[in-house]
């Protein structure tokens, strides 16, 4: 370098690698922002005083406006649905995904007008560094909202009928359609689908996966019996299923909760299982396992995707660009099928 030549400042990645934090940590603690931990906020410190770092007063101004927390928002309609074994391990794994990164999760129900109404304040006031949001029906006004929010938003699954540009799901038509082959290589021929809501991206694709199955296979598609995601409504479904075709002798539920449900069912009715009608289910949740009996089922990474959602929301927040993720599913064999 020239003699005199001005020094170039260094940067607040290079603070960010020497201190071993992710970029909105090392930013909340050099301005003094919560939610940094007393570690953390020394070894920011520390690469600061070796680099010779000075902040921009833009950056800085930009960065305290960051609140150290990101929101999971799920649009249901029962506050209940935080107790599901599917959101809960959701959650895990967005927590800790998000510990990481020393972000606080939130919980958020747009159960109603008037939750979706402070959902909608959220998502304008920035009241979090980002969203993440889950369980979007046909026409929910959550997904409007999420195009003019000020903040960077995550979906966990798609919308029906959009694609948003940062987004985490999972192979719903492949493991579906998995599913209905294992089912026909068994020798079933009368398969029926017991789908989830038809007015989410799930329940439709997890039936389109079926469908396209049944009809590789030479075999006529029944038409969806749709449920809810939930144990009676897949019992209700079996049994109109049953009343409708006798002479089924195999079963696709889009999720174990539906697929347990359906199990009762067939008991009740003397119908055996596996032997007069195989059931598939989708999630691999703790009922599948203790389901009678044991519920065949297609595995789906539950809390990776919290995972893998938090990050992808953190990789925003911290000016980012990262792309849409598909995680794949597995078939877990057992004795319902």
């Amino acid at each position: 370098m020239a003699e005199g030549a001005p020094r170039r400042q260094p940067t607040l990645d290079e603070v960010t690698e020497l201190a071993g934090v992710s970029r909105s940590v090392a930013s909340r603690a050099l301005n003094n922002a919560p939610h940094v931990s007393r570690a953390k906020r020394e070894a920011v410190e520390r690469a600061v005083r070796q680099l010779g770092y000075v902040p921009n007063p833009t950056a800085r101004a930009l960065a305290t406006r960051q609140t150290g927390a990101a929101a999971l928002v799920v649009s249901g309609e029962d506050p209940s649905i935080f107790a599901d074994p599917f959101f809960a391990q959701v959650i895990v794994g967005a927590s800790a995904a998000l510990e990481e990164a020393d972000l606080h999760l939130m919980l958020c129900l747009a159960a109603s007008d008037r939750g979706r109404k402070r959902v909608e304040e959220l998502l304008r006031s920035k009241g979090a560094d980002g969203v993440m949001l889950m369980a979007l029906r046909e026409n929910d006004p959550l997904a409007r909202m999420a195009e003019e929010a000020v903040m960077p938003v995550v979906f966990g699954g798609r919308p029906v009928g959009s694609a948003p540009r940062w987004y985490v799901d999972v192979d719903n038509v492949g493991g579906a359609r998995e599913a209905t082959e294992y089912l026909v290589s068994r020798g079933r021929t009368r398969v029926a689908a017991i789908c989830g809501r038809l007015d989410t991206e799930a329940g439709r694709a997890r039936y389109r996966g079926y469908r396209d199955a049944m009809l590789a296979a030479g075999l006529d598609p029944f038409p969806p019996q749709e449920g809810d995601f939930t144990e009676p409504s897949g019992a209700a479904a079996m049994a109109a299923l049953l009343a409708n075709h006798p002479d089924l002798d195999g079963v696709f539920a889009a999720n174990d909760n539906m697929g347990a449900g359906a199990l009762r069912t067939l008991r009740e009715a003397g119908r055996l299982v596996p032997a007069d009608v195989a059931v598939v289910g989708f999630d691999d949740l703790a009922v599948a396992q203790i389901a009678d009996p044991p519920l065949t089922t297609v595995r789906q990474p539950i809390a990776a995707l919290g995972r893998e959602m938090a990050r992808m929301l953190v990789a925003l927040i911290n000016g980012q660009d990262p792309t849409p993720l598909i995680l794949p599913t597995r078939l877990v064999i057992r004795f319902s099928a």
